[in-house]
């Protein structure tokens, strides 16, 4: 059974079908990637997930039950948790207290020792842990927002747009700590406009172009793809 599996999604924003009756799954330990241009759906579908956007039709099943009508909070305590586009990290507050929200559904012991694992993948912040978190770097953000979503525990960590804005060095350094995440046992379903990294990464790949899944193969078949290169990868 896959750990997730999206049957026949469909999502509107008034007249307009943002998302148009897609399918996927993802086996548990995978890193699977949703990839495709800037309004194809890919962010919606996230959401959707994440029980932040009511869907018109489908079914969203994680390990095996229905999300679909469940609040967001419930959706991160079974564990599925989302890092949203554009970091959203709580500015005024500091790097410690970031984390503290988003460990939110735990217990103070368990966020205690999830603490300790977050700053050994993100040191940085460890050493930031009372900078205010606007005042931290593009890339620290980025961190402290993986970080933040990480405090729950996910059996499933949704990434959506985890490059976006960052210098070559710092995109490097996100997707190290993306794989790092996923050899220690997170699955994880990454969307992502640097597809040329999220490829090398991804074990899968499906590609949405206008709400719809037009292909789907390996992440190292979609790398050599004609198709996929012209489109995104300027081949």
């Amino acid at each position: 059974m896959a750990m997730l599996s999206v049957s026949d999604l469909a999502v509107s924003y008034g007249a307009i079908k943002a998302v148009k009756g897609i399918s996927f799954d993802i086996d548990e330990g995978e890193i699977v990637t949703l990839i495709g241009a800037n309004g194809a759906g890919k962010s919606t579908t996230l959401n959707t997930i994440a029980g932040l956007i009511k869907p018109d039709s489908g079914s969203i099943k994680f390990s095996g039950e229905e999300l679909v009508g469940i609040k967001p909070h419930k959706i991160v305590a079974r564990g599925l948790a989302l890092c949203p586009e554009g970091r959203r990290v709580f500015t005024h507050m500091t790097v410690s207290e970031n984390l503290d929200m988003g460990g939110y559904t735990r217990t103070d012991a368990e966020n205690k020792e999830t603490l300790e694992l977050v700053y050994e993948h993100f040191p940085r912040l460890k050493e930031r842990m009372n900078q205010v978190a606007g005042t931290l770097s593009g890339g620290e953000q980025q961190m402290l927002a993986m970080g933040r979503a990480l405090m729950s525990r996910p059996k499933l960590l949704m990434l959506d747009e985890p490059s976006m804005g960052l210098a070559p060095i710092l995109v490097d350094e996100i997707f190290e700590i993306i794989q790092a995440l996923n050899k220690n046992g997170t699955t994880i379903l990454l969307v992502e406009q640097n597809a040329n990294m999220a490829l090398k990464v991804a074990a899968r790949g499906y590609v949405l172009e206008t709400g719809k899944i037009v292909k789907t193969g390996t992440g190292a078949e979609l790398l050599v793809d004609d198709d996929v290169r012209k489109a995104y990868l300027g081949g």
